[in-house]
């Protein structure tokens, strides 16, 4: 072993100090296990592993909740549809030109939505002073 010294700010030294209370060391023991861990990147194993179970969770959240705003997408688009295309539905409301139409509003609609997602959050605009007659 190589002899090394360093200085220590207060708080370090108390934290080092903790460390080898806690691990029941001495502190140029717990000093040199502080430096392999930082050089070497052991880091002891949480016997609980709870960051492990903690992404495991968000995993299955994360991919519940691409499923259900994919169901809700398409509700929407489907309900759009009907209400674009008139109810009650007639004959010709099947006509390919209004069909047309209303996927042309429909894409508009889509492109307004995506230009307001795209500006930021909408604030909303500073009431306006009345004037005194």
């Amino acid at each position: 072993m190589i002899r090394v010294q360093t200085f220590l700010s207060e708080a370090e030294a108390q934290a080092l100090d903790r460390e080898a209370r806690f691990r029941r060391l001495s502190r140029s023991q717990a000093a040199r296990r502080a430096i392999a861990r930082g050089l070497f990147g052991k880091i002891p194993a949480d016997p609980e592993d709870r960051l492990a179970n903690l992404e495991r969770r968000l995993y299955t959240h994360m991919k519940l909740t691409v499923r259900d705003l994919r169901i809700i997408e398409e509700l929407v688009f489907a309900l759009t549809r009907l209400i674009l295309t008139r109810l009650p539905e007639t004959a010709e409301d099947r006509d390919p030109v209004l069909q047309a139409s209303v996927e042309i509003r429909l894409q508009r609609l889509l492109d307004e939505v995506a230009a307001k997602v795209a500006s930021g959050p909408v604030r909303p605009a500073p009431a306006a002073e009345e004037e005194a007659p």
